[in-house]
């Protein structure tokens, strides 16, 4: 049995949840299930970035305590857990004094006593909507061109973390592969930075500007700032700085970080300087997965044009939505996201396409009696998809993984298609091994589901065994 450390990217609970953490939590998820279905020992983790200035604003907004705003932020994010069927280990909070806290303290103090930090007087563009300082670079007619707003002009005197001490380590790692960051495009966007020199980064912030965070060990004065504080969740989680670390020593080196594309400089190059500073292992393997967009723009809390996960789930159920995003979104790519496209989507694919499949077959299963028998064709076929599948996840191609499962279900429909058996006799032989064999087929396309659809996947093993099936996917009119 191996060991299989997956962790989404930790939210920002300023706001509610929106469709594009779901796409990420979601491809988080059939990773894990997928590494359990094939007896690994799965850590699943997620959780909630909970500090911060545009904290402490919508906190002040909404008219409430810090505190108080993070907990009920957080717990919607806690309620994508049964919306969209995941199955996480573990959601960390990084309020979570008693959690959390150790480990970030224990992180800067191992990067302290490393000799790599420093306090110095600092003058920079800070942008709220990222939570960091951004350079001239970052703008487009002097706004931020992720959130379309003018930076702050902040001075003040920070702690600062050397990371430009280990840019060529960072290269080095990445262009070896030791550290793999998917797809290429993304590498190559991460090295091109690189290339230019990592610089220096400010680690903390003067308490009297921002006092809801981490403290920084032995000086009052100063609140971390939030790489050490939200990064170090993947290790706070595994019981980092604790009285007992035996899950981070089993888990530690996660296996994959799943991230969204604008906080790559973050994962890819701040992170990994952290720990090479620390003297602890990298993360094997970044995917950074694209935007989902709204008429060509990324979806924001800051903009406002957020689609509500919960919304869908509501009208759709969560296998549909689950479906969507896994078939429509191409690995490492944005896509665009409509009502029309996913119901168009929904009605070919899923009502017409997979629920059709199985309706048909258990109509002609409750006519006689049949039992699964496995097809030498169909199995050929299943066995080489499920190669497929597992090169495609391999490479985080979760579009053309769901893919191939489409394909058995085309195969499905033309074999009854060509043997026509509602023709044939109910205690016919023929009638017996093709609804067999359809059988055999349609369980097959259940189990390889599981990973991506797990109510539908249980749904059609029900049915298999009780002969009868409800409607999967009642089509949208």
């Amino acid at each position: 049995m191996s060991k299989f450390y997956v962790t989404t990217s930790i939210p920002y609970v300023n706001a509610p949840p929106h469709i594009g953490f779901a796409l990420e939590a979601i491809q988080t998820d059939v990773l894990a299930r997928y590494h359990r279905q094939a007896c690994d020992d799965v850590f699943f983790l997620t959780g909630a970035d909970e500090h911060g200035v545009k904290i402490v604003q919508a906190a002040a907004s909404a008219g409430k305590e810090q505190q108080v705003f993070v907990d009920e932020i957080s717990e919607k994010f806690k309620e994508l857990k049964s919306a969209l069927n995941l199955s996480w280990d573990d959601f960390i909070r990084t309020s979570d004094k008693k959690r959390h806290f150790p480990g970030a303290q224990k992180l800067w103090l191992d990067l302290d006593k490393a000799g790599k930090l420093y306090k110095k007087k600092y003058r920079g563009l800070y942008c709220v909507g990222h939570e960091a300082f951004i350079t001239e670079k970052d703008l487009v007619d002097g706004q931020c061109r992720d959130h379309q707003k003018e930076p702050e002009v902040v001075e003040e005197e920070n702690w600062f973390f050397k990371l430009s001490d280990y840019t060529n380590d960072i290269k080095l790692l990445i262009e070896s592969g030791q550290l793999k960051i998917a797809p290429e495009s993304r590498k190559n966007e991460i090295l091109a930075l690189i290339n230019e020199g990592l610089e220096d980064i400010s680690f903390s912030r003067l308490k009297k500007d921002l006092s809801w965070g981490v403290p920084v060990p032995n000086d009052p004065e100063h609140t971390m700032y939030v790489w050490c504080d939200a990064l170090s969740n993947y290790i706070s989680a595994l019981g980092y700085g604790s009285e007992n670390e035996s899950k981070f020593r089993k888990y530690w080196p996660a296996d994959i970080h799943i991230i969204g594309k604008d906080i790559l400089r973050f994962h890819a190059a701040i992170w990994p300087g952290m720990l090479l500073a620390a003297g602890l292992k990298l993360p094997k393997t970044i995917f950074v997965h694209g935007f989902i967009t709204v008429g060509g723009e990324k979806m924001s809390k800051t903009i406002g044009n957020v689609i509500d996960p919960f919304d869908v789930v509501g009208e759709y159920g969560a296998d549909a939505l689950r479906y969507y995003l896994l078939r429509e979104i191409p690995s490492g790519g944005d896509s665009d996201f409509t009502l029309e496209k996913f119901e168009e989507r929904y009605n070919a694919d899923l009502a017409k396409g997979l629920g059709n499949l199985i309706s048909r077959v258990l109509t002609l299963a409750q006519k006689g009696e049949v039992k699964e028998i496995k097809n030498k064709v169909f199995a050929s076929e299943i066995k080489r998809v499920e190669k497929s599948i597992e090169k495609s996840l391999r490479v985080f191609k979760f579009n053309d993984a769901i893919f191939l499962i489409w394909q058995l279900i085309s195969i499905g429909d033309k074999y009854v298609d060509d043997k026509k058996p509602w023709t044939l006799s109910t205690d016919s032989v023929e009638f017996k091994e093709t609804i067999g064999s359809l059988l055999f087929l349609i369980s097959e396309i259940g189990r390889l589901l599981s990973p991506f659809l797990p109510e539908t996947s249980e749904k059609i093993a029900q049915a298999v065994i009780n002969k009868k099936s409800g409607i999967l996917f009642p089509r949208l009119s």
